[in-house]
Order: C-alpha cells, then sequence, then structure tokens
C-alpha cells in the first residue's frame, strides 16, 4: 500500500473516531491551516488557490454557526465572533489582503486555544471523577 494511502486511511480512521469536542478541535485546526495556505497562496500570487483555501475556511466557520446551541446565551458571543471573521475572510478574499488573513487567523487559533482549554479541564474533571469512583 503506497504510503499516500495509508495516511488518508490514518486521517479517515481519525475523524470516524474522533469525539465531538475532537472533532471541533480538528475544524479549528483546519480553518487556521486553510488560512495560513491561503496566506502562501496570495504570497506567491495564486490567486485561484487563495479563493479555494479561503472559501473552506469560510465553510467551516458556516458549519461551526449552523451548529450553536442558542439556548445557552454564549451561543450569541460566538455566532458575532464567527460572522465578524466571515466578514473579514470575504473581504480577505476580494482584497488578496494577507493582513485581514493574520487577523482571522489570531482569532481562530483562540479560539481553537480556549476549546483545547476547556476539553483539559473537562478531562482532568473525568479523571477526578474516575478515581473516585
Amino acid at each position: 500500500m503506497k504510503a499516500a494511502n495509508v495516511y488518508q486511511q490514518y486521517k479517515n480512521n481519525r475523524v470516524l473516531t474522533a469525539s465531538p469536542a475532537e472533532l471541533t478541535l480538528m475544524l479549528y485546526d483546519g480553518c487556521i491551516k486553510f488560512c495560513n495556505m491561503a496566506v502562501m497562496d496570495i504570497d506567491n500570487k495564486d490567486y485561484t488557490k487563495a479563493n479555494k483555501n479561503i472559501q473552506k475556511a469560510e465553510r467551516i466557520i458556516g458549519e461551526f454557526k449552523m451548529t450553536l446551541d442558542h439556548r445557552y446565551p454564549v451561543a450569541k458571543d460566538f455566532d458575532n465572533i464567527y460572522d465578524y471573521v466571515l466578514r473579514r475572510l470575504h473581504e480577505a478574499n476580494m482584497l488578496k489582503d494577507t493582513e485581514i488573513l493574520g487577523e482571522c487567523i489570531t482569532h481562530m487559533r483562540s479560539l481553537r486555544d480556549t476549546w483545547k482549554e476547556v476539553m483539559a479541564k473537562v478531562n482532568q474533571g473525568n479523571h477526578v471523577e474516575a478515581a473516585e469512583a
């Protein structure tokens, strides 16, 4: 089996076996990756690739927006952040502006890092509960 096929199979299995929290983290990482790729594409003047990568990042943020649970007040805050980042991604795409993309990357990294902290605290709490059982 070729290395590329093995890697693809690994990626597929990783997604299929991930918890919802891990999938969310993967989406944050993917959004950041696509924005970084778009920066490189713009630097290389490959505007078609930049457009495709920015659109991939936009789709991920759209997915985040669709899955917000508006029964919780914090969902409105996330919705506002996602709307802002989406607007900035549109602007970055129209203007092919790497500074705007950098701003989007900063926001998404902040959200991703916060998500990682939440996951760590939840996992830490689960370990305490398991030890007490």
